[in-house]
């Protein structure tokens, strides 16, 4: 077959065998078209495009139409301008042909539509967790609500202090007084599943719901591989010295921009010596435990994370595999 030289080129989605695709927010099939970025001549002319759609970040909540289906959270930049003055915008690229763009606007803006009623700002968390957008939308837009937060973080020249102007199709902030450029940036946090033959290490936080463990986690440090980063952050939270260790799957993570690197891992140890600070408790699950945990039918009524979350993927893989995951 024959491909017309002027379609859209091609984004491979993900295959099912990719853990990563079944987390919340990892499935995105935008066109960047990051050679478009500095033709502003390009983004003036998407702006006025009648295709084009833009997601509306009022401070640091997406808005969403209370009807619409898939197009919940599309406006158009008319719709836009009834809300306000945009205080920063990016061009996101195409999504099946439709170019996209992400406007932030303050806290304020609220008072625009406080009485209307047929649009509201939603958390992303409950817009994932409540599935009130399909999956090929949550992913641009969580990917515009990290990109909005960024620009509302750094107004400010982090070298010199002066304000900064935003470039490249909203991808870049320049500062005209020191001439230092700024780029959007994105955390690295490993969270791992650490095993013991049939045994998986889970712990919870304070501010986890009741009764919820979850894989351990942490924010990779300057210098360290993600290997490192997985064997210091289980020895601090829970005492355990960590062997091998496994890449599985990835999942953006808009809260505000990370990304959570899935290991799994082998512990050299096993007995468990909780960081207060860090964790209310830790401890070893059996391999049924953890599937009835997933099923939320555990005695003790403990629980897993929900599928939106990468911790609750990697511990179906530890629960189907039929021997030593690692």
């Amino acid at each position: 077959m024959t491909r017309d030289a002027n379609a859209e080129p091609e984004i491979r989605p993900f295959t099912a065998r990719e853990l990563s695709a079944h987390t919340a927010f990892a499935r995105n099939r935008l066109n960047r078209h990051s050679e478009r970025r500095e033709i502003e001549s390009e983004l003036a002319a998407l702006r006025v495009d009648p295709r084009t759609r833009v997601f509306l970040i009022v401070g640091d909540a997406p808005l969403l139409k209370t009807e619409g289906g898939s197009e919940r959270a599309r406006f158009t930049f008319a719709q836009a301008a009834e809300i306000g003055q945009e205080q920063e915008s990016a061009y996101l690229g195409t999504l099946d042909d439709t170019p996209l763009f992400a406007l932030l606007f303050p806290e304020t803006a609220t008072e625009a539509f406080s009485g209307r009623g047929d649009v509201a700002p939603v958390g992303l968390r409950a817009i994932a967790a409540e599935g009130l957008l399909p999956a090929d939308e949550l992913g641009p837009l969580g990917e515009a609500k990290a990109l909005m937060d960024w620009h509302r973080r750094h107004r400010f020249c982090a070298n010199c202090g002066a304000p900064t102007v935003t470039f490249t199709g909203g991808f870049r902030r320049d500062c005209p007084s020191c001439e230092a450029q700024h780029f959007p940036r994105v955390d690295p946090v490993v969270i791992m599943l650490v095993t013991d033959g049939d045994r998986c290490l889970l712990g919870r936080q304070p501010r986890f719901a009741p009764g919820m463990y979850s894989a351990l986690a942490g924010f990779v440090e300057q210098g360290e591989t993600v290997e490192d980063a997985v064997r210091r952050e289980v020895m601090e939270e829970a005492g355990v010295p960590v062997g091998t260790v496994r890449y599985l799957a990835s999942q953006p993570w808009p809260f505000p921009s990370s990304l959570m690197i899935g290991c799994v891992a082998r512990a050299l140890a096993t007995t468990i010596v909780v960081d207060r600070l860090e964790l209310e408790d830790a401890r070893w699950f059996t391999r049924e435990e953890a599937r009835l945990m997933l099923a939320d039918g555990h005695p003790d009524g403990l629980t897993a994370p929900r599928p939106m979350a990468i911790a609750h993927h990697l511990l179906r893989a530890f629960v189907e595999a039929e021997g030593d995951i690692v």
